[in-house]
């Protein structure tokens, strides 16, 4: 039987096409996250053996396996389930999972995915009359257990609603199970969940306030290219009228959702009868990240394979995946003088302003913009991002780079940048750790069954500072991101005088654990 599941799908608006429209192709290509590129020569990056996930209601069907599926879709599915469960004909076949689905592996010449060689695992959670977040997080865990338990991303482009949460007066405070349940696989399982955002009155907000992965906000397209943060998308400071129900919908304090976006707005896809569709959403915007994961990571893989210089398997890591993807996010077009850093586009938020009108610019206790994250994905430059290799704060680092290594408490961790950095250049920074949930495993087995829970141990306080090369006081450093509440920081400032800089990682409060692991990125403009 097919279920419907449109009122916890993020957003979704279908409608026939009639004439020609916006193709998937233009989001996957230079007017939206320039993905197309890395999959020509001499990159050929299409996600080759690559393992994602795709969580949902529903599952994509499959041409001869079930009768809902009245076309041969070119897409290949590695495997089909029902929560922890193969799949069963003709059950659970559901619209929206098929066409998230093929934003990231479709074949299709004529509207290709992002990363149409990955080998893609889709869960059915399945009637939620008979069911909820336990499910959800049953089925969350079989996808992250399969290929090996070797599953480099996730995509959820579905959500709860606080309304069905059972908690008393429940909040978006990251305690839901299902939220605490991706945190805590993110880290066992060492998987980037990519969270679609939230858009409904009453919403579907759960778990868009996860501590680990991705959340995104959806674009759509000004002046032929994907700029500005669509108005359906609910991120917003609770002011003026329905601050209630937009209280709802963001964290509670001062913590932001978004961190990425990603274009949402008019995508063409195929439907299970083989028609094409224009749909908007948060939910087709979180598959074009998942789709980028692949892509990289297939690179990464390359590049161990060849045992390159710098490359370690900890570009395998979920944080590094993190932290590559928002560093290298556009913000403000480059001019081409390299100055901001070959920035493709100019993001805007609802009322046309950048990221440099924003909060996070000005503030450093608050690292994400409430509308765009650090910004729009750029798949290209994301591998640039992660092209420019490991590296050890033992040694002087590359103007390019990103590390994966641990800080005690009360220490810190100094990458001395090898070249000096022009002046009135920018300099983009980021770093990311995970917030430790536990699992309350009653039996044992290392793995969650409907009956546990978890426990939330909170999030121990990082910051990063860009400082002069011989400066010692975090106090008087040049730029620094420094919030209390984030399990992220980020830097994106000019450089005022040029010359000789390092970047300081500091563990500043413990919360729980002494060693806390983290990643950092870095992208800079040498004075050559």
């Amino acid at each position: 039987m097919r279920q419907k599941t449109g009122w916890l799908v993020c957003g979704l608006v279908v409608s026939g096409l009639i004439a020609p429209a916006l193709a998937l192709s233009d989001s996957v290509g230079e007017e939206g996250i320039y993905a197309e590129r890395l999959h020509q020569p001499p990159y050929n990056l299409t996600g080759r053996k690559i393992a994602i996930g795709q969580v949902e209601i529903g599952r994509p069907g499959k041409f001869g396996f079930d009768k809902a599926v009245a076309w041969n879709p070119a897409m290949s599915l590695a495997g089909i389930f029902y929560q922890d469960s193969p799949a069963k004909s003709n059950t659970y076949v559901d619209n929206h999972a098929a066409m998230v689905a093929a934003v990231m592996v479709s074949q299709d010449k004529k509207l290709p995915g992002v990363a149409p060689g990955a080998n893609l695992y889709s869960g059915a959670v399945g009637s939620l009359r008979r069911g909820g977040q336990p499910e959800e997080c049953l089925s969350t865990q079989h996808i992250a257990l399969q290929n090996g338990g070797d599953v480099r991303a996730i995509n959820f482009s579905f959500g709860e609603s606080l309304q069905r949460d059972p908690r008393i007066d429940a909040k978006l405070d990251g305690n839901a199970l299902l939220t605490q349940c991706i945190d805590w696989s993110a880290r066992v399982h060492d998987v980037l969940y990519v969270i679609a955002g939230n858009q409904g009155k009453g919403g579907i907000p759960i778990p868009t306030d996860q501590y680990n992965g991705i959340t995104t906000a959806y674009t759509a397209k000004r002046e032929g290219k994907f700029i500005k943060v669509d108005f359906a998308n609910i991120s917003a400071l609770p002011q003026g009228t329905g601050r209630r129900l937009i209280k709802r919908e963001i964290n509670v304090g001062q913590r932001r959702a978004v961190s990425l976006l990603a274009p949402g707005n008019k995508i063409t896809l195929y439907d299970l009868k083989g028609q094409e569709v224009e749909v908007s959403g948060t939910s087709f915007a979180a598959p074009h990240i998942t789709g980028s994961v692949a892509l990289l990571q297939e690179f990464g893989d390359r590049q161990i394979r060849q045992k390159r210089t710098n490359w370690s398997l900890d570009s395998r890591r979920h944080e590094v995946m993190r932290v590559v993807l928002l560093n290298s996010a556009d913000k403000i077009k480059d001019l081409g003088n390299g100055l901001w850093l070959g920035m493709k586009r100019t993001t805007v938020d609802k009322h046309n302003r950048t990221w440099l009108d924003s909060d996070a610019y000005q503030n450093p206790k608050i690292p994400l913009d409430i509308q765009m994250g650090t910004g729009h994905l750029n798949a290209f430059r994301a591998y640039q991002q992660f092209d420019g290799g490991q590296w050890n704060p033992d040694q002087p680092v590359s103007s390019i780079g990103w590390d994966y290594r641990t800080v005690s408490v009360g220490s810190y961790k100094d990458y001395i940048l090898e070249q000096p950095l022009k002046a009135n250049s920018y300099v983009s920074i980021t770093l990311a750790w995970d917030r430790l949930v536990e699992l309350n495993d009653k039996n044992q087995n290392q793995q969650y069954d409907l009956a546990e829970n978890f426990t939330d141990r909170g999030l121990n306080n990082l910051d990063v500072y860009l400082m002069p090369a011989n400066g010692s006081d975090n106090n008087i450093s040049t730029c620094a991101s420094t919030s209390d509440v984030d399990s992220i920081e980020h830097i994106f400032c000019p450089i005022p005088i040029g010359g000789r800089y390092k970047i300081r990682v500091q563990y500043r409060q413990q919360v729980n654990e002494k060693i806390q692991p983290y990643a950092l990125a870095w992208w800079t403009v040498p004075n050559n």
